[in-house]
C-alpha cells in the first residue's frame, strides 16, 4: 500500500470542503476502497463525555462507546495508536461485528492537540495492521486531522 500516496489522496479530497460530516463520510469512502482486507471503517467523535459514532463504510455499528472502553475508547484516552491483532484477547473489547478479528484505532487531534476523535478500522483478518501500515495510517489520519479538527 503506497500510504504517502494516500495521504496526497486525502488532503485533495478534503481540501476546502469546510464541513465535518461530509470530510468524514468522504474520509471512510476512500479508505474503504483503498484498504484491502478490511470490514468496517469509520470515526467516532467526542460528544458529551463519550465516544459517539460517525460517518462510517461497513455493518451497523456501536453507537456509543465511553471514554476508555474497548480499543476506541483507550487509544481515545492513552492518545496514542492502538493496533491489535487478536480483538478477541483485548481486555474489554466491544464486539460490534463478530466478523472482526484485528483492529487499528488512531485517535485524531484538534488544534490544542488532544484527541477529539478516533480513526477506527477493522478487518476480519487476524494481524491485517502491521506497524507499517500503522505509520501510514498516522499520516493520512494527520491530513484528516489538518482538514476537519484543526481549526
Amino acid at each position: 500500500m503506497d500510504y504517502a500516496l494516500l495521504a496526497r489522496q486525502m488532503r485533495a479530497l478534503l481540501e476546502g470542503t469546510g464541513d465535518e460530516t461530509a470530510s468524514l463520510a468522504n474520509a471512510s469512502a476512500l479508505l474503504n476502497e483503498a484498504l484491502g482486507g478490511i470490514n468496517w471503517v469509520g470515526f467516532y467523535i467526542a460528544k458529551n463525555g463519550e465516544l459517539l459514532l460517525g460517518p462510517f463504510q461497513g455493518k451497523p455499528a456501536c453507537v456509543r462507546i465511553p471514554f476508555g472502553a474497548g480499543v476506541c475508547g483507550t487509544a481515545f484516552e492513552t492518545n496514542e495508536t492502538v493496533r491489535v491483532e487478536d480483538v478477541h484477547e483485548f481486555p474489554g473489547h466491544i464486539a460490534c461485528d463478530s466478523a472482526s478479528n484485528s483492529e487499528i484505532v488512531i485517535p485524531l487531534r484538534g488544534a490544542s492537540g488532544e484527541p477529539v476523535a478516533v480513526l477506527d478500522i477493522d478487518s476480519p483478518h487476524f494481524a491485517r495492521f502491521t506497524a507499517v501500515d500503522a505509520k501510514g495510517l498516522e499520516a493520512v489520519a494527520a491530513e484528516i486531522e489538518k482538514a476537519v479538527f484543526a481549526c
